[in-house]
């Protein structure tokens, strides 16, 4: 275990598991387009576990699979210097804010 922040421990493990020297060879060599059907698949298992009324745990297991791909992308994004999570953190944030004036103002 780790005093990390839990997105910091997350973003660390993907870091490891890509690491070029020390990493998972299979990780290592994953693409956005290899990631694609990986990604419809953790959709799909977390429609399936809301669908069928699994326990919140097993759902919230879902969504972190899920999240994962997210942080998968953005970690081959990052080494491509195209853009990292936090990116795409802030995007996400904008976005948000930006579609609810209602509640965040002009």
């Amino acid at each position: 275990m780790t005093d990390k922040p839990p997105i910091e421990r997350l973003l660390g493990v993907m870091a490891k598991l890509r690491d070029p020297d020390n990493g998972c060879p299979w990780d290592r060599e994953q693409t956005w387009k290899s990631l694609l059907e990986h990604t419809l698949e953790e959709a799909y298992e977390v429609a399936a576990a809301i669908e069928t009324d699994q326990p919140a745990s097993e759902v919230a297991n879902e969504l972190g699979d899920l999240l994962f791909q997210v942080v998968f992308y953005s970690q081959i994004a990052a080494e491509e210097d195209k853009f990292t999570f936090n990116d795409v953190v802030i995007r996400l944030s904008d976005k948000l804010e930006r579609r609810h004036p209602h509640v965040f103002g002009d």
